[in-house]
């Protein structure tokens, strides 16, 4: 069994409060995500898609670090940072967000929470917005307090999840709503629950506030999920890339926007508030995109893993694009990937040529997501 002294990557990279249980429990490799430790392995990366899909697994997402805003001007301030209309944001409710820049460019697409009238947490992707936003609000000249809180998030994810929640906190919390969050103790370790996650599937994540507790709130969540199938995992990328979920980084950075990706919702350029990239998004929405996301099935044999270069999507020999994620789906039994291409070529139906690191295939453009397109799993 792996020690975890056995991975190492400098005492500049933090480890999260579950390390050592991941590593306990048979995680055999990580990865750096927002300067942390993630998780990456736990044997057959296909094995972990059927745990996840048929029955649930516990993933240490600690890296989806917390920043958290307070303050009487919190609600004016969180609003400034976002195009999402956030103005019938209930407390107690989460919603799925993008931080952009006075470009209209995606710095993070995190989920946020409203705990209070002023309190919010943005539960980040990989990318720095604790500095973007204390810089932010440095010039602000509103009354808000910008803070990393003492917060690691776990999911939760799966068809079973929800019978493993309820083991661990009884019939009540069967009440909770799709992107809704409750404040609760798990013998007295204190938490936030949210029906959210990163996997397209029911799920939800447990937001541990005392990181002290980390290792025993872990082996709580297995106890109580064995009789369930409950298994040690981390994100699928298989499955992600089926829901057609963006990863930061891969298929989104400070120059991607919102109208590339088709996340006009997530854009409301109606409203009185003034946010940052508000005249930049208006410009672009009116002139319209060069370029578009879309799906593509690739032929040829299964991939034996997840590009880790932007393969070249090319047309009569020119280039026309780039495969952002490709994965093989044993459930479809298709390489499905997402891809940025010319937006004259974003055409379901059309054929493509995508420069694998095996040499050219072909290929051919779809609509993503690839399965379940309305979240129908999710919102259960």
């Amino acid at each position: 069994m792996a020690q975890s002294g056995d991975f190492g990557f400098g005492t500049q990279i933090r480890k999260s409060p579950f390390f050592d249980a991941t590593v306990r429990w048979g995680a055999e490799a990580f990865s750096v995500y927002n300067h942390m430790y993630i998780p990456r392995d736990f044997g057959d990366p296909e094995q972990n898609f059927w745990n996840l899909v048929n029955d649930a697994i516990l993933c240490d997402v600690a890296v989806e670090r917390q920043v958290e805003i307070t303050g009487p001007d919190a609600a004016e301030f969180t609003q400034m940072l976002t195009p999402r209309d956030l103005s019938k944001m209930a407390v107690g409710q989460c919603k799925y967000i993008l931080v952009t820049n006075a470009e209209g460019g995606i710095l993070n697409d995190p989920i946020l929470l409203r705990l209070a009238d002023n309190h919010f947490w943005m539960s980040l992707a990989d990318s720095d917005i604790l500095l973007w936003a204390q810089g932010v609000a440095l010039h602000s000249g509103m009354d808000v307090t910008i803070r990393e809180p003492d917060v690691s998030p776990l999911q939760l994810q799966g068809p079973k999840s929800g019978e493993v929640m309820q083991a661990l906190f009884g019939e009540t919390i069967m009440d909770l709503r799709y992107y809704w969050l409750r404040e609760v103790e798990l013998d007295g370790i204190p938490l936030v629950v949210s029906r959210t996650g990163w996997s397209s599937e029911l799920g939800y994540e447990l937001y541990l506030r005392d990181g002290s507790r980390g290792d025993e709130l872990w082996e709580k969540i297995m106890a109580a999920g064995e009789p369930f199938g409950l298994k040690p995992g981390h994100t699928s990328t298989i499955r992600r890339i089926e829901g057609g979920m963006l990863s930061y980084r891969a298929d989104a950075d400070i120059d991607t926007n919102p109208y590339e990706l088709g996340l006009d919702r997530l854009v409301n350029l109606d409203m009185e508030a003034a946010f940052i990239g508000k005249d930049a998004l208006r410009r672009i929405r009116q002139e319209g995109v060069s370029r578009k996301q879309v799906g593509l099935i690739i032929d040829g044999p299964p991939l034996k893993g997840p590009n880790t270069t932007f393969w070249p999507v090319n047309m009569d020999e020119a280039a026309i694009g780039k495969v952002t994620s490709a994965i093989y789906s044993p459930r479809l039994e298709q390489n499905i990937a997402l891809a940025m291409v010319s937006a004259d070529h974003a055409v379901a139906g059309t054929e493509t040529e995508v420069v694998t690191g095996s040499g050219p295939t072909r290929a051919t453009i779809v609509e993503r997501p690839f399965y379940d397109p309305k979240k129908t799993l999710a919102a259960v």
